[in-house]
Order: C-alpha cells, then structure tokens, then sequence
C-alpha cells in the first residue's frame, strides 16, 4: 500500500509543516496509520476546523471546538463524548492533523 504521508514534510507530532501539503487522500493516510476510515462525520469536523482555521487564524481546543460543533451541528454533536468517538486520541488534536492545521492552542 502506498501512502501520502513519506512526501509531505511533518513535525516530530505529524503535523504539517505546510498547510499547503494537505489534501483529502493525506487525511485519509494519516487517519489509516492511527486505524481510522473517515466517514462523513469525521469530514464534517474536518472541513469545520479548517474553515475555523481560515476565518481565526488559529485551531480551536477542545471546549472551544466542542461548543462550535453543537451551535452548527447541535447538541448531540457538540459534546466531548461524540468527538472522542470519532478522534480518540483527542478530538482537537488528532482532527487538527488530518485536517492539516497546526496543533491548537493549549493542547499538550
């Protein structure tokens, strides 16, 4: 199986190093190499962080992200327990990756 991930430039925490880089098949390597096949809810995420990203400047953590996705999405997709889900190793911080932004704020 050949990947995306070897021709991109990443940090030591995979982040990319170029916004540039991203691109749906790199999400989809990078959520294969963490055992994740992205639905539609992981790109509603996704494509939600990056427009936060575009109009902030800056990647949203966790309860910022969590109180954004129920005002757009609602209450039963704005909770920790619904995000944890879909990115178990920290919703902020693993959809962030995919989605090719920088580590958010506050994230250790």
């Amino acid at each position: 199986m050949t990947t995306l991930l070897g021709t991109v430039e990443t940090d030591h925490e995979g982040y990319l190093m170029s916004r540039s880089s991203w691109s749906r098949e790199l999400a989809i390597d990078m959520a294969a190499t963490d055992d994740i096949t992205l639905s539609d809810a992981h790109w509603e995420v996704i494509e939600f962080l990056q427009e936060y990203y575009d109009n902030y400047e800056i990647a949203p953590a966790i309860r910022i992200l969590t109180k954004q996705i129920g005002k757009r999405f609602g209450q039963e997709k704005g909770n920790s327990k619904y995000l944890y889900e879909l990115f178990p190793k920290g919703p902020a911080k693993q959809a962030c990756r995919y989605a090719g932004l920088p580590k958010p704020t506050g994230c250790v």
